[in-house]
């Protein structure tokens, strides 16, 4: 049975109340399945507005910092229980708003939970070490302190996990939080805030404010009260964050994408090798920073390989998210449709050649949404763009090379470095690409996208500021060391 989705404001969330912004402008959350429903109307907030919540943030930072970390984690166990009991709701929500398919987005809000759950327990482990010291009276160690107030800027792809583990690290290690979600994700982030705040949060802990990048995005840049930003989002944007972070002094955390290779060797299990490669490239519409974008496939079996890629690619349902048995959405947005649209054309400008898909889907009711097919290209050279850009959608270009390491000198010639995939059943070739590959995260016979919750994330070259997330790494960002000597009489 489907759950209404009611037609409402989603408010800001500032010192303990749900209150109206200080403007007047409204805009429209729209439906990516179908452009004539709106799913929920949002603040275009302003800077008095995030200001407000940054001084809220300021000002509930001492006591949150001084509660016990077991007494932190409380609250998030608190927020998975609701969470987990809201599961399915929030789900149909995201896939409303963003258009992943319902299954993906129930496994993206249990995800969410599971985070939760994870870094509740972080209350309760170690904050620091015992060090000699050279001085036979003195005692010497190490704890670690929050940074005060953080502001989470999160994209719209992954509206429930990227800003819960950006939020619950930040909380768990008693930081005050600022939120601005995307616009394109407001109301999936509002009901997930709204789990935070049910489970009973002190005021002012956890902030949330709505509006656009250039107004509430750049006023958590400025903000001299803001001491850590951590940011998911496009290149260009993440430059900004770090140049404006740096400027005044501030912590900051960049996570900016990828162009994702997988190689694809000629001893390979070709099955599992076509499985892998359409699962990463081609999941969530390919809107993941993880998410395969270049198949770099040893000659040899360059042909069967194809073969093989587009005869499961023919076979991918798309449509509505919600309908069983969908396995492919819409793109987020008409723009993010319009982007993807001139890939494929500039692909084409480049010599490629088109060998499947790459249309604007019509029919049936698909030209409500922002709906296309998955494309493959054939004949990519590394010099053309849908070789070196990230282009964010349902697009492969397939590249043949003579060896492996040929493979992995392609894969490493780009500016990006986030993920990366081989499929071989060589132990010589898993160690190699293990070894030589430019990226943050390597998976053998594994899909590029995807990484657990509690192994760091991040990326090398472009694709972040080369902190990580997840895991206990994520004490290292949300968190600084203080030393301390103690000297007896």
């Amino acid at each position: 049975m489907s759950i209404t989705v009611e037609t409402k404001t989603y408010l800001n969330f500032i010192n303990g109340e749900w209150v109206k912004s200080s403007g007047s402008e409204i805009s429209e959350s729209i439906n990516p399945n179908d452009a004539s429903e709106v799913v929920g109307k949002v603040q275009k907030s302003t800077r008095e507005d995030l200001d407000n919540a940054v001084q809220a943030a300021k000002n509930a930072k001492t006591s949150w910092r001084k509660l016990p970390g077991a007494e932190r984690g409380n609250f998030l166990y608190k927020a998975a229980d609701i969470l987990d009991s809201r599961l399915d709701e929030i789900a149909e929500t995201m896939t409303r708003e963003m258009g992943k398919t319902l299954p993906e987005a129930k496994g993206e809000t249990a995800r969410g939970v599971a985070l939760l759950r994870y870094y509740a327990g972080e209350g309760m482990r170690k904050v620091g070490d015992v060090i000699p010291s050279t001085d036979k009276d003195g005692f010497m160690f190490t704890t670690r302190v929050p940074l005060g107030v953080v502001g989470v800027i999160t994209p719209w792809n992954f509206p429930v996990a990227i800003p819960i583990w950006k939020i619950a690290p930040a909380l768990i290690y008693g930081n005050t939080v600022v939120f601005k979600p995307a616009g394109e994700a407001v109301v999936t982030a509002a009901k997930v805030v709204e789990c935070l705040v049910d489970a009973g949060l002190p005021k002012g802990v956890m902030n949330f404010v709505t509006g656009s990048g250039s107004v509430v995005g750049q006023g958590i840049i400025d903000n001299l009260d803001i001491s850590g930003i951590t940011f998911t989002g496009s290149d260009s944007v993440g430059k900004q964050v770090g140049q404006g972070a740096f400027a005044r002094g501030a912590k900051y955390q960049l996570e900016m994408g990828g162009k994702n290779p997988v190689i694809i060797a000629k001893d390979a299990d070709l099955d599992l090798a076509v499985d892998g490669t359409i699962s990463g490239a081609f999941r969530s519409t390919g809107q993941k920073c993880t998410a395969t974008s270049r198949v770099i496939v040893e000659s040899e079996v360059y042909n069967e390989f194809k073969e093989k890629l587009l005869a499961k690619v023919k076979g991918i349902k798309i449509g509505n998210g919600l309908e069983e048995g969908v396995w492919m959405g819409p793109s987020a947005s008409e723009g993010q449709l319009e982007t993807v649209l001139s890939y494929i054309e500039k692909g084409k400008e480049d010599g490629a050649k088109l060998i499947h898909g790459g249309k604007r889907l019509t029919g049936n009711g698909l030209e409500k949404g922002f709906f296309i097919e998955p494309a493959v290209f054939d004949g990519v050279t590394n010099e053309m763009r849908i070789a070196q850009e990230e282009i964010f959608g349902p697009v492969i270009a397939l590249m043949k090379v003579n060896s492996l390491e040929e493979g992995i000198e392609l894969a490493n010639s780009v500016e990006y470095g986030l993920s990366a995939s081989i499929y071989t059943t060589n132990i010589q070739n898993m160690l190699d690409f293990v070894s030589d590959l430019e990226a943050g995260l390597v998976r053998v016979n594994a899909e590029s996208a995807g990484v657990e919750l509690q192994a760091p994330f991040g990326g090398m070259k472009k694709s972040s500021s080369h902190s990580r997330e997840q895991g206990q790494a994520a004490q290292e960002f949300f968190t600084s060391i203080k030393t301390v000597f103690v000297k007896g009489k």
